[in-house]
């Protein structure tokens, strides 16, 4: 009959667990899809519009950051060393400390007042009060990103 070498049956099993590994990524990808959908239901349902004062801006941890202490317990605990982008901002007689979202950190003006909408303590959007707000200058590029740029130019690729 047809006899398999041993290092057939070895492909054939490592063919097998990444065929296996891909479908249960597929199912969990599926289930947090759903979840922060939720999520985004949830905080939609809440936000509100607050004019606030930024004082100030950084990424730092959640722990250094002064939340208040029922918010640090309820994250998950990998979460707790991970730097967020917190933003320090006086609404009405109040200091208080907001997280804010990735895409929008880099929009927020230091010591300047905005229209933020606010979802308990997480800032959703930004818009200037007093005229738009200027987008950030764009960071300085590295040699070596300006190296391989210049080569991709000169071999005609598209750059990345």
């Amino acid at each position: 009959m047809f006899a398999l070498k041993p290092v057939h049956i070895v492909l054939l099993i490592i063919l097998a667990v990444l065929i296996i590994a891909l479908v249960v990524l597929y199912f969990l990808g599926k289930r947090m899809q759903k979840k922060q959908a939720e999520q985004q239901e949830a905080l939609d349902a809440a936000k509100q519009t607050v004019s606030m004062l930024v004082i100030d801006k950084k990424k730092m941890k959640l722990k250094e950051a002064g939340l208040p202490a029922i918010v640090v317990e309820k994250t998950p605990r990998l979460m707790r060393n991970s730097k967020l982008p917190i933003v320090k901002g006086k609404v009405g007689p109040q200091i208080m400390s907001f997280i804010c979202e990735e895409k929008i950190f880099d929009l927020v003006p230091v010591k300047k007042e905005v229209k933020a909408t606010v979802s308990g303590l997480y800032i959703t959007d930004v818009k200037g009060i007093r005229g738009s707000i200027q987008p950030p200058p764009p960071k300085k590029k590295s040699k070596f990103k300006q190296f391989t740029e210049n080569l991709q130019k000169k071999g005609g690729a598209k750059p990345l």
